[in-house]
């Protein structure tokens, strides 16, 4: 069926595609984060002389304050630097995905010029060898261990932050205070009234502990994940992506959710009155990236690096992670306001104990199989 596309002028030169979308080694800090002597996008190759321009970049993000984050930390003030108009297009990441595998294996120009992906998709698409390689970008030696992707050889994805799957509820439903546990949400007065993602990402883990299992029984041994998967269906939890966590909690319509805190935290701003936690048996912990596609032209190849190199300034961190409220990739960023010490935002070993963190190479080899099984559960 034929998408309707809606364009929007965001300001003068930025432009986003909004399309009917479903929805995404320790930190180390160093006394060397010098954010004074991050040049911004410095060149990442030595050139004669500066590519042409183009007249525009396609980056694919996600929508919601995902997108509107991006476009102020970075897409506006690249934009304002080159003169080069940054598209986003909104399609969701697993669609975009085969389209650009297709457009590389046919020699095609790809759809889009940098793809804004979770890791383990960008992990899939770096072992296909459709991915270049960014491993010249010279603000890469201002980053943490965080960016560089684990499981591929070099760089060709560029870890950009770090992320919590939390257990995200309105308080006024847990006046004893917050939930311990996912069985907590078993409770028959919940029925209805929870939410995780349509595939269960952020779930399948915590799940495994719920359902007495261990993270040591991942991937051979997840039938404790799935037995507690059947019982949470019995709630008739609502299944969504990003936009439908924050529409949900500002509505009402829930009191409990499995979502990355940068939904709950665009609920909370939005003046829901809304907390989130990590609960016993602990929240997924996990990364987004940027690639760029194979195909492109020299000159394109050449401004698509420079966006991501833009990106990788502690300028365009702290205002792009403030808009997100995640931690970085780049020392020395300020924590946005209440969020120093939130289990959302780990900055120290004690933070990513209470974390679970799978091994990228075992989630890119099962997460197809994880998401169907979850779906199969629920639609069944």
């Amino acid at each position: 069926m034929a998408r309707k596309i809606e364009c929007n002028l965001n300001r003068e030169n930025t432009m986003t595609f909004k399309k009917p979308i479903s929805r995404r080694q320790l930190l180390k800090t160093s006394a060397a984060a010098g954010a004074a002597s991050t040049v911004l996008a410095a060149p990442s190759i030595l050139w004669a002389a500066e590519p042409d321009k183009p007249s525009e970049l396609i980056v694919r993000a996600w929508g919601g304050p995902w997108v509107e984050a991006l476009k102020n930390g970075v897409s506006d003030p690249f934009t304002e630097r080159t003169g080069i108009r940054i598209i986003h297009d909104l399609t969701e990441d697993n669609e975009i995905q085969p389209k650009v595998w297709a457009a590389v294996a046919q020699n095609r120009t790809p759809p889009i010029h940098i793809n804004w992906d979770t890791t383990t998709n960008a992990t899939k698409s770096a072992l296909r060898g459709v991915c270049e390689d960014l491993s010249d970008l010279s603000n890469l030696a201002n980053t943490t261990d965080l960016a560089k992707p684990v499981g591929v050889e070099g760089y060709p994805i560029v870890n950009t932050y770090g992320y919590v799957y939390v257990l995200a509820y309105r308080p006024e439903a847990f006046p004893d205070g917050p939930p311990a546990s996912y069985h907590d949400l078993l409770d028959p007065k919940f029925k209805g009234r929870v939410a995780f993602y349509n595939d269960g990402i952020g779930f399948h883990f915590p799940a495994q502990v719920a359902g007495g299992g261990s993270l040591d029984g991942i991937p051979d041994a997840m039938e404790p994940c799935w037995d507690f998967v059947t019982q949470m269906k019995e709630q008739n939890p609502l299944l969504g992506e990003d936009p439908d966590f924050v529409a949900w909690f500002q509505n009402g319509e829930i009191d409990a959710a499995c979502t990355i805190s940068t939904n709950a935290l665009g609920a909370k701003r939005n003046g829901v009155d809304i907390a989130w936690t990590v609960p016993v048996e602990g929240s997924k912990f996990d990364t987004d990236g940027l690639w760029i596609p194979k195909g492109h032209s020299e000159d394109d190849l050449y401004w698509a690096k420079e966006y991501i190199n833009s990106a990788l300034t502690q300028e365009a961190q702290q205002v792009w992670l403030d808009g997100l409220g995640l931690p970085g990739v780049v020392p020395g960023l300020t924590p946005p306001e209440g969020l120093a010490g939130d289990p959302s935002y780990p900055t120290t070993e004690a933070d990513f104990e209470r974390l679970i963190r799978i091994s990228g190479r075992v989630q890119v080899e099962n997460q197809s199989e994880w998401f169907s099984k979850f779906k199969q559960i629920m639609q069944g």
